[in-house]
């Protein structure tokens, strides 16, 4: 089975797309990435996202509207990827589709609540294709922060046979997922493994690993996974704001080199109450916003710091918060760090990040076969997978939901009725259940 998975994070500057190949081989799952491409927003419409950031209030009319041309977008980096990989759209089974966040509140004292834009049915009309969507509700319905969805994929994909993983991911928001070694699992005799296959070489991440049906069992502990607090977003504002609009981003962390970070100031911005949080838990935009940005610039200004050492010193709010969160939540350290997203680009970043783990091998997530900035992508497929299957595609020990739950809705295309058919005549059983218990 072809999917397609799509996603753009919270920092709408372009919609990540990956063809991945499904195939089951006995009790194995196995998976193929046949391309991938980063689609940016056209200018006009990423400014009209931007504007929607907390702390603003998008009018009925503006939300409506971006959820139809944002589906129109995504639906045209679908078959612009589609292309780029030598298929044409009806090679394709189904598309995957994240849509885009532009509010995610499940904190307490308001209706818990999450929209990604992006409408299905544009996709769905546009590429012909059965779309796969809106993955986060279901898990806040069910009690859960929506977030974050991808430790199914790491858990599956990136577990090693000795060595305590952790897979941090550093977008807008830095997320981690914590998987320990599968000597340290307790097998039973359901357990089906999944590998990973790139081209017609197997990556390291076909290592061993196992699941089960009724939950994902590894020894000690189980897979843990939240949001570490900011990633590239308080580093961005500040970066636009210093720059007076003409960089988005500090590219390659070269601002943050040439800068170093003030001690003192960054002691009193880790005491931000998020990070002393226990999991589950998520964040974005609506805590960690422009003006949550502001308020730091404006306190570094306060205290003389020349630019370079402001954008040094918010650089290292990302890297020390990432490592306090290891320190205070994670079962234990881990051996190595594999970081994907825009981050593992901020060479600034990826110093610090090092530096404050001093135990730990921190190296880009590409290490695996698989490129770190199509991850996301591709979990959003194995998610649609899922979501086709009826599989849940929740773990309930990261999102804190009530129980396991299968997620996204379907928008038929074209191809509806036989796909259906397919997936029900191919459906042995989930080469793992989605939960951890």
């Amino acid at each position: 089975m072809i999917v397609v998975g799509l996603m753009s994070g919270t920092s709408a500057d372009a919609i990540d797309a990956a063809v991945v190949e499904f195939r089951r081989d006995g009790e194995a799952l196995a998976l193929r990435l046949l391309g991938y491409t980063e689609c940016p927003y056209p200018p006009e419409l990423q400014a009209r996202l931007r504007a929607l950031r907390p702390p603003a209030q998008g009018a009925t009319q503006e939300v409506c509207e971006l959820h139809a041309l944002v589906g129109e977008a995504f639906a045209a980096a679908a078959l612009a990827t589609i292309a780029a990989a030598g298929l044409p759209a009806a090679a394709v089974d189904l598309v995957a589709s994240h849509g885009q966040t532009v509010y995610h509140q499940v904190a307490p004292g308001r209706a818990r609540s999450t929209l990604q834009l992006g409408a299905p049915a544009v996709i769905a009309e546009r590429t012909g294709r059965t779309v796969a969507a809106d993955f986060r509700p279901r898990d806040v319905a069910a009690g859960g922060q929506g977030a974050p969805l991808l430790p199914l994929l790491d858990a599956l994909l990136c577990a090693h046979p000795a060595r305590t993983r952790t897979l941090q991911n550093i977008g807008g928001i830095a997320n981690v997922t914590w998987v320990p070694p599968t000597d340290d699992r307790r097998p039973t005799t359901d357990d089906r493994p999944m590998r990973y296959v790139r081209g017609s070489a197997t990556s390291d991440a076909t290592s061993a690993v196992t699941s089960t049906r009724s939950s994902l069992v590894m020894g000690r502990s189980s897979v843990v996974a939240f949001d570490t607090g900011p990633g590239n977003c308080l580093i961005d504002e500040v970066v636009w704001a210093l720059s007076g609009g003409r960089r988005a981003f500090d590219e390659g962390g070269a601002w943050a080199l040439a800068g170093a970070p003030d001690e003192a100031l960054l002691a009193v911005w880790l005491a931000e109450p998020y990070f002393a949080l226990p999991p589950p838990k998520s964040t974005g935009r609506e805590h960690f916003s422009r003006a949550y940005a502001a308020r730091l610039l404006e306190e570094a200004r306060a205290q003389g710091l020349a630019e370079a050492d402001i954008v040094a010193t918010v650089t290292a709010l990302t890297a020390r918060s990432v490592a306090l969160a290891y320190r205070r939540f994670l079962p234990a350290m881990p051996d190595e760090v594999l970081v994907s997203g825009g981050g593992a680009h901020n060479q600034a970043l990826m110093r610090m990040l090092a530096a404050a783990l001093p135990a730990a091998e921190v190296r880009p997530f590409d290490a695996l076969g698989l490129p770190g900035d199509a991850k996301e992508a591709v979990g959003f497929a194995l998610l649609g997978y899922y979501a086709l299957h009826g599989w849940p595609g929740n773990l309930v020990r990261c999102t804190g939901a009530a129980h396991p739950a299968v997620l996204g809705s379907l928008t038929p295309g074209d191809n509806y009725r036989a796909l259906l058919r397919r997936a029900l005549a191919q459906d042995a059983g989930p080469p793992v259940r989605a939960a951890l218990g």
